[in-house]
This record gives C-alpha cells, sequence and structure tokens, in this order.
C-alpha cells in the first residue's frame, strides 16, 4: 500500500487550516444549501444559471473540505527547537542579504501549505529555503535558482518564529 503523504506545517499553520474546514463547515456550506434550495424554486434547472453556479460552489467547498482534513490528519508538525539557535531550519525566520549589495529580507521557513511569500512565509521546497536549511547563522550560501543562475546569499540573523 502507498505511504501517505504527510504535510510539514508549524502548529499555527495546522490551526489556520482548521479554523478554515470549521468555515467551511459551519458558515459556506449552510449558506449554499440555502442558495440551492432557492435556485430550485426558480423551476427548471437545466436553464438555471444560479442553481449551476451554487451546485459548482457546492462541489468546490466539498473538495476543499476533504483535502483540507487529509492535510490535518496526515500534518507533521516542525519544531524550530529541534536545531542549533543558529541554525536555520524549518518553523525559524532567518535574514538574509543577496550579495554583494542587496537589502536584507526576512522570511520564516513554512510547509509548503501555509506558504505565503507575500506574508513573509516561504516554503521549505523553495530554492532560497532549500538552500539555507542546515546552514547557519554569518554563513554564505549559494542558491541555484530556478532560471539557471546562481546566487550568493549571506544569513545575517536566525531566530524562532514567534
Amino acid at each position: 500500500m502507498a505511504e501517505e503523504k504527510t504535510f510539514p506545517m508549524t502548529a499555527e499553520g495546522r490551526d489556520k487550516l482548521e479554523a478554515e474546514v470549521e468555515d467551511l463547515i459551519t458558515r459556506q456550506r449552510p449558506e449554499i444549501t440555502k442558495r440551492i434550495q432557492i435556485a430550485r424554486s426558480y423551476g427548471d434547472l437545466s436553464e438555471n444559471s444560479e442553481y449551476q453556479s451554487a451546485k459548482d460552489e457546492q462541489a468546490f467547498v466539498e473538495g476543499r473540505i476533504v483535502t483540507l482534513r487529509k492535510m490535518i490528519e496526515n500534518a507533521e508538525i516542525i519544531s524550530a527547537d529541534d536545531s542549533a539557535a543558529d541554525e536555520v531550519a524549518m518553523g525559524k525566520t532567518v535574514t538574509f542579504q543577496e550579495l554583494p549589495d542587496e537589502e536584507p529580507e526576512t522570511y520564516t521557513i513554512v510547509g509548503s501549505v501555509e506558504a505565503d511569500p507575500l506574508s513573509g512565509k516561504i516554503s521549505n521546497e523553495s530554492p532560497m529555503a532549500n538552500a539555507l536549511i542546515g546552514k547557519h547563522q554569518d554563513e554564505t550560501v549559494k542558491v541555484p535558482l530556478p532560471n539557471g543562475v546562481d546566487i550568493q546569499v549571506k544569513i545575517l540573523k536566525v531566530e524562532s518564529a514567534e
């Protein structure tokens, strides 16, 4: 039998997924059910765009619930405490600077499920995080980018995420 895929994430990330499932079940599912009932009252369902739209949304929500439950069930909670204080690891926040003279950037390394670069969270599967994990503060690291170019970054600070 195939081994279940695990989803590395922080406890905070798991809590957010659980909150999303709760919202889908308690708020969105009943709203969609109500819209379907109203659309049914309009008569002929074959040409009823409101009904079809609500059914499509229902299918999406039900699929999302299944997906999220599977992620939660197979969550692998990561802890930054399992590594040295100055070592880059999942669950830690790292500040680095592209050499020779770019501005410093700060990101928290999380599992792909909770990655959101615009919020300062990058996936452990990203080229940057992949190159930095296991390295230490003050190290210079070569990061291979998807376009085939390598860049050099210096790790300025590593801290446990809050």
